[in-house]
């Protein structure tokens, strides 16, 4: 075949569906490729695909689309998946979040650390590995581009798990640089940035001013340590009054970080993510700042609103100028693009399996660093050692993932339950945690690999 066939499986879902069919449209070096919808909800397919040629038609239809229920056909002789797919995301979600919280955890998300991640975890994991069977199945040398969070987790048990080729890849650091560019009244394109960490927990070691040459990271701890950035009481009413509303909560979660700011001002460290997701993995979380919103509502809501635009979009009548809509800041396609054309891309952000890229982390641990991509795959960059205290928040984490993944792969709940216990955000009343892990696994026995 001269041009690639890529299938993007989960393609119903709002996360990231409509952004990588956008993206996929909106690369040249991929023009003439086959893209290929693939959900198992008849319905959300129907509206995916819609969008779809709407925004396909627009840009003087670049790519051959197709859509498919069915994994064999959607699959078939794929050169690329993308895979961002959950059940019942929300409903979960709010068990994962909610039920810890009764038993006295200190989770603030419980989306991808805390005690509620070990089912989000255990659900994305089996669901995932699903997928990669159909894969091997199908189309056994294609790559795998993993959207699916708990991200370090759901990498290590496609590598551990299948022979699928795959990376993991997460937007945090790229709008990170967006975040901070803007604090700085910087253009984010002028900024060359590197980080490193795990997913969610990733910290800039180095952010330069293409022009100027200028170090960033030297403004951005001054810009940290001013007053606004102490998120006094009135920021704090002001977050908390923005919850129910959608856009104002997705600018709140950007801007009102006191987490990060204590990262900054105690250990001199520039966070790449906001507080609701390095606040998962930080034990003293809840005791910093006065204010934690309910992601869970949050983003039920945004998903509505995104839902309700994406649907109007598609149906509307209106003259739209969607082929104006251009790239986003999502690294996905691009990967997809110097691996089929050979054209050597520099990517912010990989998850990939650690192979001495951070030297203080254990070998085979999922890390998330920068990357060369071309076309004989990922070149992860070799990074300085991760900075205490990260490094050993780090070193907490890894033995839980790797309890979970065991968990997930020989079907066994005890380390699972062994990784919940041992969490920094769970209860330390043992008894507490087991009835947890008893009330959560009952709860969600149909999607759970045990």
């Amino acid at each position: 075949m001269s041009e690639p066939k890529i299938t993007l499986v989960g393609a119903g879902g709002l996360s990231f569906g409509p952004t990588m069919v956008n993206d996929v449209i909106h690369t040249r070096a991929l023009a003439g490729s086959r893209l290929v919808l693939h959900d198992i909800s008849e319905p959300r397919l129907q509206r995916a695909y819609r969008f779809a040629a709407k925004l396909n038609a627009a840009n003087d239809d670049p790519v051959v689309l197709e859509q498919s229920t069915d994994p064999a056909e959607a699959l078939t002789v794929a050169d690329f998946v993308i895979a961002s797919a959950e059940h019942g995301r929300f409903p979960y979600w709010r068990q994962d979040y909610e039920i810890p919280l009764r038993y006295g955890a200190t989770q603030v998300n419980g989306e991808n650390g805390g005690p509620g991640a070990v089912f989000h975890s255990l659900r994305s994991i089996k669901n995932t590995l699903s997928i990669c069977a159909d894969i091997e199945k199908y189309c056994p040398d294609a790559f795998l581009i993993n959207l699916s969070n708990p991200m370090s987790r759901v990498t290590l048990a496609i590598n551990q798990g299948s022979k699928v080729r795959n990376v993991g890849m997460c937007h945090e650091m790229p709008i990170g640089i967006v975040r901070l560019g803007r604090l700085l009244r910087i253009p984010p394109s002028r900024i060359a940035a590197k980080a490193s960490g795990i997913n969610h927990f990733t910290f800039f070691t180095e952010m330069i001013d293409r022009e100027t040459g200028e170090d960033l990271l030297a403004r951005v701890k001054r810009l940290f340590h001013t007053k606004f950035f102490d998120f006094g009481p009135l920021l704090t009413r002001l977050a908390r009054a923005s919850e129910p509303r959608p856009v104002l909560a997705m600018l709140s979660d950007q801007l009102y970080s006191p987490l990060v700011a204590h990262m900054l001002r105690e250990h001199d460290l520039v966070p790449c993510s906001v507080d609701s997701h390095i606040g998962e993995y930080l034990p003293f979380a809840r005791e910093v700042g006065g204010h934690h919103p309910d992601h869970v509502d949050q983003f039920a809501r945004i998903d509505k609103v995104i839902e309700r635009l994406t649907v109007w979009v598609a149906n509307t009548k209106l003259p739209l100028p969607l082929q104006r809509m251009g790239h986003s800041l999502e690294e996905v396609v691009p990967i997809i693009a110097s691996i089929w054309s050979g054209e050597r891309q520099r990517i912010v952000a990989v998850n990939v399996p650690n192979r001495g890229y951070l030297p203080n982390v254990a070998e085979g641990a999922i890390v998330e660093v920068g990357a060369e991509v071309d076309g004989d795959g990922m070149h992860p960059d070799t990074m300085p050692p991760i900075a205490e205290p990260v490094a050993g928040h780090i070193a907490v984490q890894l033995p839980l993932q790797d309890k979970i993944v065991r968990a997930a792969l020989t079907g066994d709940p005890q380390p699972a339950l062994e990784a919940l216990v041992e969490d920094p955000t769970s209860p330390r009343d043992e008894s507490a945690c087991v009835a947890m892990f008893n009330e959560l696994r009952e709860l969600q026995a149909e999607q759970l690999p045990f």
